[in-house]
């Protein structure tokens, strides 16, 4: 069932305009309306599901081979070197549709780290500990 208030739900329908880059039975890629470099593209599933881990296997088996074929196509097409790939889910999600990012890079494009604040773990206690609490729910 589609979102009602869904832009990318709109895109997929053909309801709302955009530059429709991939189009396939579970899946649709076009361009971010502000991209990060120009090929930005948004890789969407055709059903409207908010987050990843709602995601079924198929389903995310079809987005992320979407997802492969963009990051090469970005290289192939547009002469990147590169890709970034990212996707988002609830915080700093703009549209509450799953959407992976994937972005043209080149060596010295400018994109610096301020996406990725880092954080430093106390010692390799804290590590263990995370990596604990992490392994713990993985193994359910």
């Amino acid at each position: 069932m589609a979102g009602d208030d869904c832009l990318f739900c709109a895109i997929v329908a053909g309801t709302a305009p955009a530059h429709i880059v991939l189009d396939e039975p579970e899946v649709v890629a076009f361009l971010d309306i502000r991209p990060v470099f120009k090929g930005h593209m948004l890789v969407v599933p055709r059903e409207h599901i908010v987050t990843l881990p709602e995601l079924l296997t198929p389903l995310l088996t079809a987005l992320f081979v979407a997802v492969q074929r963009g990051a090469s196509a970005v290289v192939a097409g547009l002469g990147a070197q590169g890709s970034w790939v990212a996707q988002n889910n609830v915080v700093s999600q703009a549209v509450p549709h799953v959407h992976v990012h994937v972005v043209p890079r080149t060596k010295g494009d400018g994109l610096r780290g301020f996406f990725w604040p880092r954080q430093k773990y106390s010692g390799d206690d804290e590590m263990r500990e995370y990596a604990d609490r992490l392994r713990a729910v993985l193994a359910r």
